[in-house]
Formats: structure tokens, sequence, C-alpha cells
């Protein structure tokens, strides 16, 4: 490894002598990142400028796409041979381990069939109503309440905020294939920074509610058309009389859901 940024005691030209395993040094998951990043590119991926994470290559013809976090790496293409071109390409400078077609991706889980592809976070669900204690709870059939405006004065402080926090963030990664409760977890991250009882109380709601459907997903098929679509919405009720408007939309190709977003604009 090159000597780290402010270190002036090594000469030109010398390198650092590691004296534990690469995965023990702070600087490793950096140089890591930067080494496979550099070998993508040089293979003819492109990086994406939203998601660092995820490269692809498009042709006319053909298209294939990676995603990686920390060491894991996910494909999808076209072509199966592209993929396993790939592979051989990363095992000759890597030595990676291939584990098959994806089944569960950081906490998303992957099924596969001749119709099409489903994923769905059934587990991370299950996981999150058990350490809340909410796994016996009575399933509720809405996100939240019919009408339920909640407000930053709305009830009393909470004695623990902190949970009311981690709850938020973690319904946040459910969005990801949970369009369904977006409008919900937007409207309850708003008071992470002062948390009461109400707003914790909308938060068990939305629990109740992933209790009686924790397997709803997306389904992408196999075959359709590239119809694009979009629809969006806004709500000019109570919040509109303060200057606030919320907005959102869903973006739909062939059918299949695939960009959706709750957005508070002042």
């Amino acid at each position: 490894m090159s000597p780290p940024e402010g270190y002036s005691k090594a000469s030109p030209g010398q390198v650092c002598h590691l004296k534990r395993s690469l995965y023990g040094l702070k600087q490793a998951s950096r140089q890591w990142n930067a080494e496979f990043c550099l070998k993508l590119q040089a293979y003819g991926f492109v990086q994406s400028a939203h998601d660092h994470c995820l490269f692809y290559m498009i042709s006319d013809t053909r298209c294939l796409a990676l995603v990686v976090y920390v060491d894991g790496v996910l494909l999808a293409g076209s072509h199966e041979s592209d993929i396993e071109a790939l592979k051989l390409y990363l095992d000759r400078l890597f030595t990676i381990k291939d584990l098959g077609y994806a089944k569960y991706f950081l906490g998303i889980e992957l099924v596969r069939g001749t119709a099409g592809l489903y994923l769905n976070q059934r587990k991370y669900v299950l996981d999150i109503l058990q350490d809340a204690h909410m796994l016996e709870c009575k399933p509720a059939s809405t996100p939240l309440p019919p009408g339920l405006k909640l407000m930053a004065t709305s009830g009393t402080p909470l004695l623990d905020p902190d949970r009311y926090r981690r709850l938020v963030g973690r319904l946040l990664y459910l969005n990801m294939t949970r369009p369904d409760i977006t409008y919900s977890v937007q409207h309850l991250s708003q008071f992470v920074t002062s948390p009461t009882t109400a707003h914790w109380d909308a938060a068990t709601h939305v629990l109740r509610y992933l209790k009686g459907s924790p397997s709803i997903g997306l389904f992408y098929p196999s075959s359709g058309s590239f119809t694009l679509e979009s629809y969006s919405d806004a709500d000019r009720g109570v919040l509109s009389r303060h200057g606030v408007l919320l907005t959102g939309y869903c973006v739909f190709l062939g059918g299949c859901a695939v960009a959706w977003k709750t957005k508070k604009r002042v």
C-alpha cells in the first residue's frame, strides 16, 4: 500500500509493509473500492453519477449492470454469456466466489421464475416487528389512520427519541420494495428531531399495517412492453394553509414500478 497522506518520512517510491491483514487496516475499504472501480472501468463499465455503487455497460442490443456493496457484487444482464465473461475477468483479478443466482441481497429477497422476478423484504419486515415486540400485534388495513395529519407539537416528547429514529430509518430502507408506505414514512421522517408520543403511535400503526402484509413486494415480468407511464398527485389539505405542499409521483416501465417518491415542498 502507498503511504497515507500527511506521512512525510517515506522516500519517493517507497510503500508500506503490512504487519496485519489488509482487512484490519482503516484504509482497506477505500483502497479496495478504488482498485475495484479502476478494474471495472478498464473492462468498459461506466460508474453511475447518481449512485457510485452502480456500474453499467449498455449497447444497442446488450445490457450489463453491476452493483457492489463492500466486497459483495450483484450482476444482472440481458445475456448470460456476458455475465459469465465478467465473472471470469473478476476471478482472474480478485479470486471471487460465485454464489450462483441471487436469492437474498442486503435484506431483499429475490424469487426467480419463468414468469419473472419478484422482490420483497419479508424477513426484514419480520425483523422490524420482532425488534419492536409487535409480532403478535393486530394488523391494520391502512399504513396510517385515514385523515391523520401529524404536527410537530402533537403529543408529548418521547423519553427515548432514539428508538423512534431507529424505527424510521429502518422503514426508509423498506421503501425500496414498498411504495405503499412511501407517504407514511415520509410523513414520520419529518419529526425525527423531536418525536412525540403521537408520532410513535403513528409509527406503530405502520408496523401493524406491515404485520398484515409482510410479503408485499415488486414483480418484474420476464416479458412485456417498454411503455413509460408516470403518475403524480399533490396534497392540498391542512398543510397547504401553512405554505407547505406534499407532492408524490410513481413511474412505471411496462407496468412495473421503477421509481417513486413523496416530497414536502414549501
